[in-house]
């Protein structure tokens, strides 16, 4: 098992912002902008593209809930989408509050977090996210 299946079956902790038994959405912890989400599938596969094209069509709803909610909780121009993820092998999709492009530059210094605000984020996407 994988360190993204063992965070989404709750081996793991994590800064949860929505799940439904596909998928499941947390804060990433060395974000680039304060609402940096990722989203998985609950189910192990590596990359993005390697998936059943109906599993890849839920994927993308959920992931526009989940950015919709993002949106909500966090007013900005727009919600990014990178799907990137060399570093673990499990299908994700970064969704990041954006005001500007330069906002998506994974190379800008990521953020130091207190863990109050990461939960305080966090629950603010999932507040907005069962509201949709």
């Amino acid at each position: 098992m994988d360190i993204f299946s063992k965070i989404a079956a709750g081996e793991i902790p994590s800064y949860k912002c929505a799940e439904d038994g596909q998928f499941y959405a947390f804060l990433d912890i060395n974000p680039i902008q304060k609402g940096h989400t990722l989203v998985i599938p609950r189910r192990e596969v590596d990359y993005v593209f390697d998936m059943e094209d109906g599993e890849i069509g839920e994927y993308m709803i959920f992931a526009k809930k989940v950015a919709v909610a993002i949106k909500r909780a966090f007013p900005c121009r727009k919600v990014g989408m990178a799907v990137l993820g060399l570093e673990v092998p499990h299908a994700h999709i970064h969704l990041v509050p954006m005001q500007s492009e330069k906002d998506m530059n994974f190379s800008n210094p990521k953020l130091k977090l207190t863990e109050e605000e990461f939960r305080e984020i966090a629950q603010k996407i999932y507040e907005e996210f069962l509201k949709l």
